[in-house]
């Protein structure tokens, strides 16, 4: 059974070294400390979460990694303007196990739009079903289909669908 790789995941997003990227929803920030790596000391990486805990540890891995490429934000991305990032600052954002925690995924989807670059892109992971104690209830679960409708109403086209373990979907997205 394999579970959601951020590393072998990120081999999905064509991250290069200087690249600016967005994880939203960061929490443990195993998906943020990959992408630190992937885009070198050149490129940036903001981990952005609501929960303070989480992103202070994260921080404390990053020190220690000598990723300072890493920058943790606080920040409640159920807002216009969460992410606290400039305009078109990023040329990539990632929601990961995100969507199926919030009830505001349009606007999420919004903020990412008005941070990314003009050729921007997005990827969006997450939970297939419920498994019963593994991931969200079966009325939390985003399907496929719904994710695709709301990026699209927010102004992203589909790009491809990738395996992304076993429980988890993968897909990518480029700004309309």
């Amino acid at each position: 059974m394999a579970f959601s790789k951020p590393a072998e995941n990120i081999d999905q997003f064509n991250l290069t070294t200087g690249m600016t990227v967005a994880d939203f929803g960061a929490g443990s920030g195993a998906y943020a400390l990959a992408m630190a790596r992937c885009v070198g000391q050149s490129g940036r990486v903001y981990a952005i979460d609501v929960q303070k805990e989480l992103l202070a540890r994260l921080g404390r891995e990053a020190k220690a990694e000598h990723l300072a490429n890493l920058e943790v934000i606080w920040s409640d991305l159920e807002r216009a303007g969460g992410s606290k990032l400039a305009d078109r600052l990023v040329d990539f954002v990632l929601f990961a196990n995100l969507l199926f925690q919030i009830s505001g995924q349009y606007t999420l989807f919004l903020e990412a739009k008005r941070i990314l670059k003009p050729d921007g892109r997005l990827a969006v992971i997450d939970w297939r079903e419920s498994y019963g104690n593994l991931g969200p209830p079966a009325e939390r679960v985003i399907k496929i289909e719904t994710v695709k409708d709301i990026a699209s109403q927010a102004g992203f086209v589909f790009q491809k669908e990738f395996s992304a373990g076993d429980h988890h979907y993968g897909l990518l997205f480029t700004l309309a």
